[in-house]
Order: C-alpha cells, then structure tokens, then sequence
C-alpha cells in the first residue's frame, strides 16, 4: 500500500526557507520515540506528525512525548490495556458509523493491536469473523483470559 521513504530532505528545505515564517511539521516514517527525536532535531523541523505508526498503538503519542522530555521509555503497553483499548475503539466505531460498517472497519485494526502476541492467530481469526458487537468483545475477553 505504503512504499518507500518519506523525503525529510524536502521537508527540511521547506523549514530552511527564509521567505516562510510558519512553522513546519515534518511526517513520515516515524514508528518510534528515538526516531521521533532524531528526525525533529537532525531536520530541524518545529514537530512531527505521526500516521501509521499510530494504529493500534495510540501509545505513541505519550512514549514519545515522554522520551522528548526525559529521553527514557515509558514501561510496555500491557495486554489489558490493549484489549480495553480495542474494546473502546470499537464501540466507538459502531457508535459513530453503526453496527455493520463500525464492526466491518475495526477488522483491519485487531492485527495491530495484538502484534507479537503468541498464538494470537486463532482469535485475529475469530475477530475479523464476528458479526455483532457483542461477539467481538467476548473474543476480546476470552484473549483477556488467555494473556492476562
């Protein structure tokens, strides 16, 4: 879908332009707080934007936040935290787009919610096959079973 590299060498011949006086946000490749940093200082840009990297983990934005001012890592997201997470994501989704289509767009999501978590195959499996809100979350329960 996605191929390539983002060309902060771009974006910073924007931020280096003395006839521009608004600030710059660089965005791009950025799937990490050390990263983050590295690319807001080594292009010199006024902030970073994050995409991708943000699905299934809004965690980014504080790990990062967190590593600009202390420059260390915040402790790992645990399994609660993201099942609880993907509970409110989908909720929100058939509140705001209905039962059907709301069930039908958090499919593609559960991988990243999950990703690296042993044996997670059956119940992404069970996720993307459910039909109602209710069945989704009591896979999410039985994995809260599993892994909590």
């Amino acid at each position: 879908m996605y191929k390539g590299e983002a060309n902060w060498d771009l974006i910073r011949e924007t931020k280096e332009n003395p006839r521009l006086h608004i600030p710059v946000f660089g965005n791009g490749d950025i799937n990490c707080p050390e990263k983050a940093l590295e690319y807001k200082n080594k292009y010199n840009v006024d902030g970073i934007m994050i995409g991708r990297a943000a699905i299934g983990n809004p965690w980014i934005f504080d790990q990062i936040k967190n590593y600009f001012k202390t420059n260390e890592h915040l402790p790992g997201v645990s399994v609660k935290e993201k099942i609880d997470a993907a509970m409110f994501h989908l909720t929100e989704s058939v509140r705001w787009k209905g039962p059907k289509l709301g069930i039908f767009e958090m499919r593609r999501h559960y991988t990243n919610y999950f990703r690296g978590l042993e044996g997670i195959k059956e119940y992404r499996l069970k996720l993307v096959t459910q039909n109602t809100e209710e069945e989704v979350i009591d896979v999410l329960k039985e994995i809260g079973q599993r892994y909590c």
